[in-house]
């Protein structure tokens, strides 16, 4: 974090240029892909091959998890990579937030799809073979269990990998749905369970995915973060010794746990002590990463007549 006189920015240190992803959890990524991958080749081939709808649901979220975990693992990677282009000069950060939003749209696409099928066979629910669905839905659930607690630590630093983590979550509840409509097929004959179990996994996944899409969303918009008092962060700045205004205070978030500020800031005094101050007011908050800009009164120059948003 730094100070600038006049119009002079300077950019302190706090989550510093190249922080990213650790080497194991990219190794979790890439083992937990080889694993959801086997799976969905055999719960697809079963589900196509008997007509399962809910086995063919589940596959359906399978897929997702396969493609999110995908982009997921490249934008980590391409986060830990950075970059040295004068064009980005925030590396790669934004590709997992991007990849959250992706993985939260594949979702609501496949839920949209079960709804259709679901329709399409009231009436017309086809004989299926109630162990098979049983067999294939045990081996995703552990499958699903086995990646889940891989990904479980490292879901709360990042949106990419909690995207993941929520599409191999919806999967297990879906594994556990398809078992309980193999139970039904095979003890009493009720097909239609099928469905009911396809429509009711799709049912579930849609918030978690609407509320996936709403955190990335507001990350991409550059929303301050919903965990921050903006307000508060104004008062605090404006109730330092030496500082006779505050302006053009912008805070938001560059990807999962770094959020950014940047502050002008209007003073009497000298301007490195309030920059100190400033400083400690801002880390106090969490914002570790921010550009402030001193504007002293002492000779009158002032910008933010000439800062329009």
């Amino acid at each position: 974090m730094g100070a600038g006189h006049g119009h002079s920015h300077g950019v302190g240190h706090g989550q510093g240029d190249g922080a990213g992803p650790s080497t194991a959890t990219i190794r979790r990524m890439a083992v937990s892909l080889g694993i959801l991958v086997a799976f969905l080749i055999l719960e697809a081939t079963v589900g196509l091959w008997i007509g399962s709808l809910s086995l063919l649901a589940d596959a359906g979220h399978m897929l997702t998890d396969v493609v999110g975990m995908s982009m997921g693992l490249i934008a980590l990677l391409l986060a830990r990579r950075g970059s040295s282009a004068a064009a980005r000069t925030f590396g790669w950060h934004r590709a997992e937030v991007l990849t959250a939003m992706a993985n939260a749209v594949l979702l609501l696409g496949v839920a949209a799809w079960v709804f259709y099928e679901a329709i399409a066979r009231i009436g017309d629910t086809p004989e299926l073979p109630g162990l098979a669905m049983i067999l294939t839905a045990a081996a995703g659930l552990v499958a699903n269990l086995v990646v889940m607690s891989m990904l479980r630590a490292d879901a709360k630093g990042s949106l990419a990998v909690r995207g993941a983590y929520l599409e191999v979550l919806a999967d297990a509840v879906g594994s556990v749905g398809v078992l309980v409509a193999g139970a039904l097929i095979l003890g009493f004959g009720w097909n239609f369970a099928d469905v009911v179990v396809g429509v009711l996994i799709s049912l579930w996944v849609v918030p978690r995915a609407v509320r996936l899409a709403a955190a990335s969303l507001r990350i991409l918009t550059q929303a301050s973060p919903a965990h921050l008092d903006v307000d508060a962060v104004r008062t605090d700045l404006a109730a330092l010794p030496g500082v006779t205004g505050v302006h053009d205070l912008h805070v938001w978030t560059l990807t999962t746990g770094m959020d950014v500020a940047t502050v002008h800031l209007v003073s009497d005094h000298d301007s490195r002590w309030v920059l100190d101050a400033a400083r400690t007011v801002l880390s106090t908050h969490g914002l570790d990463h921010a550009t402030v800009q001193i504007e002293s009164t002492v000779d009158g120059r002032r910008c933010e007549q000439d800062v329009t948003w």
